[in-house]
């Protein structure tokens, strides 16, 4: 005679296991965030007690705390350089977005265009951005333009190549299965290809807004009158290091939050892909 399960010790090992995942979900996330703060202490308490022990002049690395000392001190310096840098970073990052998108959808699209101007668009990285700058900054002068240039310079290339290499990586299978169901081009593009180039587009764009920083910075060095670049010109010509530090943690800051934004915007619009990687990092705990 067969025995017939028990519904209430089944829901009773459903929600155990349901409390084990979200237990293993608080745990990896309070990981998360544990391990890197633990580890930025840790250096800086041996960066203190190194520069304290063997006495190490500060114009040449200034102690932590004098760098705290720093941006308290210069709090609302950094904050005022740090917007100019912050909307030039933007600015060159949108710029980047709204051309890098269709040109890798061009060149993914039509071969004979692929052929044409990807060779262009690789060898160009060849050439150093901070050539390129100077010759902005004659063109247009030392005002907004030139750095959002550089910026859109330096970070349009990885959203280019991240998007090709998306668009391209869908298998053969699916686009047949699309086509055998009667999809359109375009509703096959929507709806197989383009979800699953989101991941590698995404990707692209988490690079990019890093690079964005560099490029805008690059530019203030070239030719600026503000913004954290020009600071840090400041801060070298004067010997003095401690503000120059305070200004590697402004960018530091800028940088980490755009890239967070751009993980933000990442999980809202492909929550599938994000779920999955959170899961495999669970899985490998």
């Amino acid at each position: 005679m067969a025995i017939e399960p028990d519904v209430t010790d089944i829901e009773a090992v459903e929600a155990r296991v349901q409390q084990a995942l979200r237990q293993r979900d608080v745990r990896a996330r309070v990981s998360g965030v544990v391990y890197p703060v633990l580890t930025v202490v840790v250096l800086l308490v041996l960066w203190e007690v190194g520069v304290r022990l063997l006495r190490v002049p500060e114009f040449l690395v200034p102690a932590p705390s004098r760098v705290v000392e720093k941006v308290q001190e210069h709090m609302g310096l950094l904050i005022r350089h740090g917007w100019i840098t912050t909307k030039e970073v933007l600015l060159g990052y949108l710029l980047s977005i709204v051309v890098g998108i269709p040109l890798a959808l061009a060149i993914f699209l039509w071969p004979g265009f692929a052929r044409s101007v990807y060779p262009l668009l690789v060898s160009s990285q060849a050439v150093p951005k901070t050539a390129i700058a100077p010759l902005f900054v004659v063109w247009f002068g030392f005002g907004l333009l030139p750095k959002v240039l550089v910026a859109f310079l330096i970070a349009f290339f990885a959203i280019v190549i991240s998007t090709v290499v998306g668009l391209g990586s869908v298998q053969a299978e699916k686009i047949y299965l699309a086509r055998s169901m009667g999809l359109s081009p375009l509703a096959t593009f929507l709806k197989i290809r383009l979800p699953q180039a989101l991941p590698a587009i995404f990707g692209g764009l988490k690079v990019a807004i890093t690079l964005a920083v560099v490029g805008a910075v690059v530019g203030e060095f070239v030719g600026a009158d503000s913004g954290l670049g020009y600071l840090l010109q400041q801060a070298t010509g004067s010997l003095d290091s401690p503000l120059l530090f305070a200004g590697f943690v402004a960018l530091t800051v800028i940088g980490a939050a755009l890239f967070l934004l751009i993980e933000v915007l990442e999980r809202l619009a492909i929550p599938w892909h994000a779920s999955q990687r959170r899961l495999e990092a669970h899985e490998s705990l």
